[in-house]
């Protein structure tokens, strides 16, 4: 096979890695739902609900900042294409474990809400995060990106690092005792800030100018 028919041929594979990945990422919801109708959500099914639709979240949002790293550090090219459908998926779970969270566990009863969100720092970090989250979803699209300046919109959704801190934290606290899954999702989270650093520092690194040989000559 030569290069002219292999390239069309990964073109191809290609297209069909987003709808894949639009399918997986509901396998999720379809779990929880399912789980819920079986009652098979355990003895504290409300609780067990908010967790895995949580942690989908917090998986999908540390997918999606894996991808620019993917592509810059890997080669990883395809990966990009996934970052928006992976980010709007992450804000997509974080909504439905809020509304889970106001509607069902606390139906909807505002000063509870309210008392949680001002007072409880497991609270305050998720529902921080979720805050963050909801404006870089709603400039997701090429016309936002028009409308604010490329410069802007870049400056804006970096905030995604610190929704995705806030999501760690707020795990970290929501698990109290045994931290080690969390502590993982802080760690991965920390060195695709790092990753992202170094991508950005890279072209400033290699313009850098070597320093002259020297001219000692030998005695």
């Amino acid at each position: 096979m030569n290069a002219s028919s292999a390239a069309p041929s990964r073109g191809g594979r290609r297209r069909w890695l987003k709808p894949a990945v639009f399918a997986a990422a509901l396998v999720p919801l379809a779990s929880v739902l399912l789980d819920a109708a079986r009652g098979q959500l355990g003895a504290d099914p409300v609780n067990e609900a908010l967790n895995r639709l949580g942690l989908t979240a917090l998986t999908l949002l540390t997918a999606s900042l894996a991808c620019t790293p993917a592509r810059e550090i890997l080669g990883w090219t395809w990966a990009i294409g996934l970052r928006r459908l992976l980010g709007l998926f992450a804000f997509f779970y974080a909504s439905v474990h809020f509304a889970t969270y106001a509607i069902v566990d606390q139906g909807l009863r505002g000063r509870a809400i309210l008392a949680d969100v001002t007072k409880r720092p497991f609270i305050i970090s998720g529902f921080a995060a979720f805050l963050l989250l909801a404006p870089l979803a709603a400039t997701s699209t090429a016309a936002a990106v028009q409308r604010l300046g490329f410069a802007r919109w870049k400056r804006l959704h970096r905030l995604v690092y610190a929704a995705g801190a806030l999501a760690a934290f707020h795990f970290w606290l929501r698990v109290k005792k045994d931290v080690r899954e969390p502590a993982i999702y802080a760690g991965v989270l920390a060195v695709l800030l790092l990753a992202r650093v170094v991508v950005r520092l890279r072209p400033l690194l290699s313009s850098t100018p070597s320093p002259p040989s020297g001219g000692r000559g030998q005695g």
